[in-house]
């Protein structure tokens, strides 16, 4: 007990002390001209930020630190790591186990435990690999994250956008449609291949001893990056990249990639990135030529990251895909092409006649899906192509409830019921064309309505467009 208060106590002073000296040398206030300060300073309050960063491990190991993290990791819920304890039973565990644990961490014997690695299919076919570390490990990370996130994100470019506080995909793509409204047209689209997997680990330490002082702290993220993997039993040691799907990932990326960020501000570019996915906007075809082979000589000469040459290209803006967005010549965001695919194939998946589940249960299930596909590309202009969409998931689900009808009979005494008038119900429960046809015709409309839709809940792509945008 007396160790977690003095933790507690250094983290209050670290908070306090730190915040006074680099407050005089904060980035906006520099930016915007409020002081003038020479090179000499800004390195002295360097210094000392880093001179204040020997004992991190106490602010790490607070109790209100731990407990912020506990529910963090619990809010994202989550698997069991290779221990197999899930979230819900760390509390108990940490209670008999908390003061041995943070004993091992702040003199540097812990020994982090491997992470299970998981595929999860991507949209392109591929596979990406996740590593899940166990609960506790993630807590750990995640109390790390707290602590150095501060540090580090005063340190960060204006053009990174990705897995950083008060900042977002939508702020990105807003970025590079002005780029593109100010005419710069053409767009050096760089992808770089398993980002995750091929971080240099001394390089990585190397920029983070460079900040943080404590070296119990580094061991413990080396250690980390380290962590052995678990295949079908087996724990393989890792020697390079980050396990991607751990909370302390995003920051070691963003890290990671700051250095780019710096290279590309210096060289006077214009670019947005939103972690491993950055644009750079260039004004004509031979321009972004030039800076691919320049910026792809950097990456993977200094930076020791491999450059996907087959995703990479040179285009003009609205012929390439940002974040799920497709920039038009005028600035305007649209849908792109694979973005409406992808949307489709999940109704597709939740409507398919043969899943054998209550109508009610699919309309459920479509809600969530729609809602957040809205939510997140309602900025483009696309209010035609939603009034389609909407058409073409009500006739999926009218398809879907008139094979649940099964017998000529029974789809003929539903649509009766539905107040179709008697011999035109026959005539399409008699018809012999697939139910895709007949969940086209007027009966299944009159059936079926859109308003019914509407008092049933379904979702409406169209209407809740205007009102997000209104």
């Amino acid at each position: 007990m007396a160790q977690q208060q003095e933790i507690t106590y250094q983290y209050e002073l670290f908070k306090c002390t730190v915040q006074e000296v680099i407050r005089p040398f904060a980035k906006s206030e520099v930016v915007h001209g409020a002081l003038s300060i020479t090179a000499l300073q800004v390195k002295e309050a360097h210094e000392q930020e880093r001179a204040l960063t020997h004992d991190l491990m106490g602010a790490i190991l607070c109790h209100s630190n731990i407990k912020q993290a506990y529910k963090q990791v619990k809010q994202n819920k989550g698997v069991a790591g290779i221990d197999q304890m899930p979230i819900v039973d760390f509390a108990v565990w940490y209670a008999e186990n908390g003061e041995i644990l943070l004993s091992k961490l702040y003199n540097g014997t812990y020994q982090p435990q491997g992470v299970k690695q998981v595929e999860i299919r991507k949209p392109n076919g591929g596979k990406r690999k996740l590593g899940i570390p166990t609960v506790t490990d993630r807590i750990i990370q995640q109390a790390i994250a707290q602590v150095l996130s501060p540090i580090y994100e005063r340190k960060f470019s204006d053009h990174s956008y990705g897995f950083r506080p008060n900042r977002s995909a939508h702020q990105a793509l807003k970025k590079g449609s002005e780029y593109v409204e100010q005419g710069r047209n053409f767009v050096v689209d760089m992808d770089l291949k398993t980002f995750f997997d091929v971080v240099n680990h001394d390089r990585l330490m190397y920029r983070l001893s460079t900040t943080i002082g404590d070296k119990t702290l580094l061991r413990l993220i080396r250690k980390y990056l380290q962590s052995g993997i678990m295949v079908d039993g087996v724990v393989s040691q890792r020697t390079e990249g980050t396990p991607q799907g751990s909370p302390l990932s995003p920051l070691l990326s963003n890290i990671v990639l700051d250095e780019l960020d710096k290279e590309l501000e210096h060289r006077g570019h214009k670019f947005v990135r939103y972690a491993d996915d950055f644009n750079i906007y260039v004004r004509s075809q031979v321009a972004g030529e030039r800076v691919m082979e320049s910026v792809s000589n950097f990456i993977e000469s200094k930076l020791k990251l491999i450059v996907n040459k087959d995703k990479s290209q040179v285009c003009a803006a609205n012929q390439t895909k940002f974040l799920g967005y497709t920039i038009q010549k005028d600035g305007t965001l649209s849908i792109a092409t694979k973005s409406i695919a992808r949307f489709k194939e999940k109704v597709r998946q939740i409507t398919k006649r043969n899943r054998g589940v209550k109508f009610e249960q699919v309309i459920a299930d479509l809600i969530p899906v729609m809602r957040g596909w809205l939510n997140y590309f309602h900025h483009a202009r696309c209010k035609s192509l939603l009034q389609k969409l909407d058409s073409w998931i009500r006739r999926k689900l009218r398809c879907y409830r008139l094979k649940q009808c099964k017998r000529t009979i029974t789809l003929q005494q539903f649509l009766k019921s539905r107040g179709v008038d008697t011999w035109q119900s026959w005539i399409l429960a008699l018809s012999g064309v697939g139910y895709w046809r007949k969940s086209g015709c007027p009966q299944a409309h009159q059936a079926l309505s859109n308003k019914w839709f509407d008092e049933i809940g379904l979702y409406n792509l169209t209407l809740n467009y205007e009102k997000l945008n209104s």
